[in-house]
């Protein structure tokens, strides 16, 4: 098939499946004499586990080794395993930091519970703070803002 109808059977967008292409997650297709590219069900079926894992919130890496585990059928399953356990492990990380932005933000939108005008909007005054709050942090942590990156990454 055609990469028009690859898309079209997949619902990813042509410009997606080239991306996954370009970094390895899917084989690159054959090509007709013209150039066109020529999908094969192989391509399909790697681009529906792709489309599902990317719909569990998995990253590219954890998605490039879960294939790299598949193409070993008679391995024990244990990698597979350890890699899902640390992916729900980073979505629980997540699930609190979600959790912390939207008791931060219940907390901005009660101080402006009244009307008034902008410049009285306590909203934009506890926003500045919490620059001034972030800027002191940041002087004494290096330039870091919490929660932008996977633990253990800086």
């Amino acid at each position: 098939m055609k990469i028009g109808e690859l898309a079209k059977a997949t619902a990813i967008p042509v410009e997606t499946i080239r991306y996954y292409e370009k970094i390895g997650l899917l084989p690159n297709p054959d090509r007709d004499t013209n150039g066109y590219r020529t999908y094969r069900n192989a391509h399909l079926g790697r681009l529906l586990f792709i489309k599902r894992c990317r719909s569990l919130d998995m990253a590219q890496d954890e998605i490039r080794e879960l294939i790299r585990l598949s193409e070993t059928p008679e391995a024990d399953c244990q990698e597979v395993d350890a890699l899902l356990a640390h992916h729900l492990n980073h979505v629980r990380d997540r699930l609190k930091e979600l959790k912390n932005l939207e008791k931060t933000l219940q907390q901005l939108q009660k101080a402006c519970s009244d009307a008034g005008t902008v410049k009285e909007c306590g909203i934009l005054d506890g926003l500045n703070a919490e620059i001034e709050g972030l800027q002191s942090k940041s002087r004494d942590q290096g330039n870091h803002i919490p929660g932008t990156h996977r633990p253990g990454k800086t």
